[in-house]
């Protein structure tokens, strides 16, 4: 097993599973941590490679439903997959809602685990992907000017140059410029790769700015 293989994190209070568990996974090539409570696994930094977290639903202290809406409150994404050995409807709702990738009732197959964890690491490595194309995103949004950023929100709209200059109180050629400059720093090679990226961003259409106008005598 390399030392970039994937991450499982086995958190049962159960030594007797974490061990079993322990077996199954690293006979697969993964590399495994085990934790005793949700607490414990709450001290460690989050791991810089695809990893999922195979978790107890039933523990003394922090449950696995705890240790879920921890992790989300912490804004600390991860794959999970659930092991229970009581059937529970609505705490399986619960668990899936909040995003779980699996739940796994006790007692359940090694493929049924290997493939449940597989969905799970996958699932992570995409969302990390997901991420760092993100971050490159809003790194290159940074670059906009706030003038800038407001052509870019309302350039995805699908309003024209003079459109955006009436909203703007500019003149067209103005706009002109900074859609330019807009379309090379965000690397867009059209509007409709602009408005994918300004999806991704979450980018909203700014207010129009107030404009004043003299009174009449």
């Amino acid at each position: 097993m390399t030392t970039d293989a994937p991450l499982v994190c086995v958190v049962d209070d159960d030594a007797s599973v974490r061990k079993s568990l322990r077996r199954v996974l690293a006979a697969s090539g993964y590399a495994v941590e085990e934790f005793a409570s949700a607490v414990d696994f709450l001290a460690r930094a989050r791991a810089p490679r695809p990893c999922c977290l195979v978790l107890d639903v039933r523990m003394p202290g922090l449950s696995g439903l705890d240790l879920q809406a921890a992790l989300a409150a912490a804004g600390r994404r991860l794959s999970i997959v659930f092991v229970t050995g009581h059937v529970d409807v609505p705490m399986t709702v619960q668990a899936m809602k909040n995003g779980a990738v699996d739940l796994l009732m006790k007692p359940f197959g090694g493929k049924e685990l290997l493939d449940a964890v597989q969905r799970a690491v996958a699932k992570d490595a995409a969302d990390r992907g997901n991420e760092a194309r993100v971050a490159e995103l809003s790194e290159r949004a940074t670059r906009l000017s706030p003038r800038e950023m407001q052509v870019f929100a309302l350039v995805v709209t699908g309003m024209l140059n003079k459109q955006i200059a009436g909203v703007l109180g500019v003149v067209e050629k103005t706009v002109k410029v900074h859609r330019a400059r807009v379309m090379a720093k965000m690397q867009a090679g059209s509007v409709a790769e602009l408005v994918r990226l300004a999806d991704r961003l979450g980018v909203s259409v700014p207010p129009a700015p107030r404009r004043t106008f003299p009174l009449v005598q």
